[in-house]
């Protein structure tokens, strides 16, 4: 076995092509090359066509970081999500990466896990990247670090969220509405003891919605006692699960006979639990959701819910943060959009 010699040289690294080999196999100046990749229609279609070529048989990738470097700005918008795992937020995402892609943005994804420490410290990485801006959905949409990152010159859109001060952009849903029109949907339905099934209403949605339900109640003639409150730790499927135990497990006399979820994975996980224990959607039990997700539709007993429009959310706050961020004259948006009810068969029966 041959070993090798200590002083033989070790082999030479690789070097990605730069714009100088470009010019140099384009026959052209740096200034020429510069301009294919950024001003392409200063340059005539036959020196353009040169430079492409060259491009391609060297196989080169232009160096963002540098450009961004003489820029003093990236050709990246951030989006600091509250719960990663819901299709909601993903949905949203989607929406915001349509208007990045127009503008020919990248889109970077964050998941604060509904922990306000983690947003923070997104959002202090976001600025040090001198993202263009940032949409965020926050734990709490008055943190102090929102505003802060603004003023240090980083754009700010709240998303599905709003804020008494219109010291920033936002864009959300009206949830008051969507809570009225959930329950008066199981009211029409014949159902007068109705439980609310979410976390705590110090989450702005859950207390808005939970509003909005009281309010169809109230016009309806009936007392608040008619709205059954089984909250949640969190907004998740296994939440939706213990929170069917819990319902299943209250006396047939006082029961409710339908449930208005705050979201659907917590729909989804209540119908799980009707299923195994043999309660039948929506006979013994019509289930609202919120969302509409696509898993909404695809359940074992489709859905009812709350549409969201989830995408045009997202693609509106990104155009908003975009403008922002190239408009010296922005003025700050607040854009509410109204949420409709798509009823399936969980609140209505083949019949």
């Amino acid at each position: 076995m041959a070993v090798p010699d200590s002083h033989e040289a070790a082999p030479a690294e690789v070097r990605a092509p730069g714009v100088k080999d470009v010019a140099a196999a384009a026959g052209v100046s740096l200034g020429t090359v510069s301009n294919v990749l950024n001003r392409p229609d200063r340059v005539s279609p036959r020196t353009r066509a040169k430079v492409e070529a060259a491009m391609a048989e060297l196989k080169f990738v232009r160096n963002e970081s540098a450009r961004q470097l003489r820029a003093g700005r990236s050709r990246v918008i951030g989006y600091v999500m509250l719960d990663g795992r819901n299709p909601f937020f993903t949905d949203v995402a989607a929406g915001m990466e349509d208007a990045a892609d127009e503008s020919d943005l990248s889109l970077f994804l964050c998941n604060s896990d509904n922990r306000p420490e983690r947003e923070s410290a997104y959002l202090n990485r976001l600025e040090q990247q001198r993202v263009q801006g940032i949409l965020v959905t926050p734990v709490d949409p008055d943190a102090s670090t929102l505003d802060e990152t603004a003023l240090r010159g980083t754009p700010v859109v709240i998303v599905d969220r709003t804020r008494d001060a219109a010291t920033h952009c936002s864009v959300a849903v009206d949830d008051v509405h969507g809570g009225r029109i959930a329950v008066q949907h199981l009211l029409e339905m014949g159902h007068e003891r109705i439980a609310f099934i979410g976390s705590p209403v110090t989450l702005g949605q859950v207390r808005d919605r939970r509003e909005g339900a009281l309010l169809a109640l109230q016009e309806a003639g009936l007392s608040p006692d008619h709205l059954v409150d089984l909250t949640t730790a969190a907004l998740t499927v296994a939440d939706g699960r213990n929170a069917g135990e819990r319902l299943a497990g209250l006396p047939a006399s006082t029961r409710p006979t339908a449930a208005f979820c705050v979201n659907d994975l917590i729909a989804l996980g209540l119908l799980q639990t009707c299923v195994s224990l043999h309660l039948r959607v929506p006979d013994d039990l019509a289930i609202v959701g919120y969302d509409d997700i696509d898993f909404a539709a695809a359940a074992a007993v489709p859905l009812t819910s709350v549409r969201q429009p989830r995408r045009a959310l997202g693609r509106t706050a990104a155009e908003l943060l975009l403008q922002e961020a190239t408009d010296p004259a922005h003025e700050h948006q607040q854009v509410m959009f109204t949420p409709e009810l798509v009823v399936r068969a969980s609140t209505r029966s083949a019949s």
